[in-house]
């Protein structure tokens, strides 16, 4: 007697919101298996009956192709849209990928290591005892459940186990010889999230419910997004970080402080202010009494998206005050912007200093011949709808955490303005560079 095909239908299309991301849609009265047969191949549950695929290396239509072979053949309808295929059948490769002897199976076969060992540390099979960078790349210690301790190296698609102990001892000796190499840069624990991760993390929520009355926002690239809410988006912010305080009186501004009374933010309340009118200001000092450090600013019409990298920034003090790479001197208007190049940002040198410009021209990033840094974006190049300044010695890592949000965020479109048509570029690739924290308190690796 021959089986009968289970009960069971799954839809398979591109994210809504994550640039890479799939999502199955599993109905029929045989759903059950469908499901149990996706969480096998590394899909995460969102919702009853919706699973999403999320991988660090951006490969999913590739892995969402192979998952559809493994349900077809244990007679499983799949039904793939348009979107979709258009993205499994798209070659792309990564830009300036630094083992350019690899194959494209190969490249595969490397982030796929790197999938397994980010999704080791995600379900807790791999603990972090302490991070560090090494002036290219963050690295790592950890132990596995198994008692393999093991040394990493990089980040997202790229990291790498590289070296590897055995043995009762092999904890303890992993850890004396990473204190070896690294010294006064190791921090204990795991490195914040990179940009990367903390997108996965996003994509792995519940998915919005679709609206019966209104269209969905339009997502566009953060640099064109609508002006923040700039109260709502402090007053997260100092939800969500206990260490700092706002101090304000009624009618005056608001004023941010971190316990340790070396970092502060003010928002100054301009009911008038024009999208060019600088409002925020990001500062970080020598001591409670002393000098400004460095600092940055922010105008009105300055996307939500930015805000929250800037506040992040601001706050995530290990993240850029004593590091090796922020003592570097080598370079730093190239370590900043490492994440353009892959995202086919166009450089130019002009009278001003060095110029980064989108692909579509509507953002522009800008160090200029007296080591200053600024960016501007909106519909209109000419006239920029937002615009951030940083000061001299502002640490490369602040400003390498705005270039990422830069090249890979996203934001609700703003309201009445024409559209710009969009020229086409590659799917946008993760970078090598150190961890980007564009959330205001950054989640760590599990």
């Amino acid at each position: 007697m021959i089986p009968t095909a289970p009960d069971a239908l799954v839809r398979l299309d591109t994210h809504p919101t994550h640039c890479s991301a799939v999502v199955a849609t599993v109905t029929g009265s045989e759903a059950h298996r469908a499901v149990a047969a996706l969480e096998a191949d590394g899909w995460h549950v969102v919702a009853e009956s919706t699973l999403v695929l999320v991988r660090i290396d951006r490969e999913e239509p590739y892995w969402a192709a192979k998952t559809a072979q493994v349900l077809t053949a244990d007679s499983i309808t799949v039904d793939i849209s348009p979107r979709l295929q258009d993205a499994m059948a798209e070659e792309w490769t990564w830009a300036a990928y630094p083992m350019p002897w690899c194959t494209r199976d190969e490249i595969r076969e490397v982030s796929d290591q790197a999938q397994q060992i980010h999704d080791a540390l995600r379900h807790g099979h791999l603990r972090i005892h302490a991070h560090a960078h090494d002036g290219h790349t963050t690295v790592a210690v950890g132990t596995y459940t198994d008692g393999t301790s093991v040394h990493l190296h990089g980040e997202d698609h790229l990291r790498v186990v590289s070296l590897a102990y055995d043995g009762t001892e092999g904890e303890e000796e992993a850890i004396q010889e990473f204190r070896r190499l690294y010294g006064d840069s190791i921090r204990t624990g795991p490195a914040p999230l990179t940009h990367t991760e903390r997108e996965a993390e996003q994509a792995r929520e519940a998915l919005p419910a679709p609206s019966t009355t209104t269209a969905p926002p339009e997502h566009v690239p953060v640099y064109l997004a609508g002006p923040a809410d700039h109260e709502a988006v402090l007053g997260k912010f100092l939800t969500d970080n206990a260490a700092w305080t706002e101090h304000r009186r009624p009618g005056e501004d608001t004023y941010a402080a971190h316990e340790s009374l070396v970092l502060g933010v003010e928002l100054r309340h301009r009911p008038d202010a024009g999208p060019r009118d600088e409002i925020w200001t990001f500062a970080a000092y020598e001591s409670p009494v002393g000098d400004r450090i460095w600092h940055a600013t922010a105008t009105a019409g300055t996307p939500e998206g930015i805000i929250t990298v800037l506040l992040g920034a601001v706050a995530d003090e290990h993240g850029w005050s004593t590091t090796v790479w922020a003592a570097s001197t080598i370079a730093p208007d190239r370590k900043a912007v490492l994440p353009l190049a892959d995202y086919s940002w166009i450089k130019a040198t002009t009278e001003a200093g060095s110029v980064w410009t989108s692909p579509e021209g509507a953002c522009r990033i800008l160090h200029d011949r007296h080591s200053t840094w600024s960016a501007a974006g909106g519909e209109n190049p000419q006239h920029p709808s937002w615009t951030v300044q940083f000061s001299q010695s502002t640490p490369p890592e602040i400003i390498q955490q705005l270039v990422f949000e830069l090249a890979e965020g996203l934001g609700p479109r703003r309201h009445g303005r024409p559209r710009t048509p969009r020229a086409s570029a590659p799917r946008p690739v993760p970078a090598i560079g150190p961890p980007a924290t564009g959330a205001a308190s950054p989640p760590t690796r599990r």
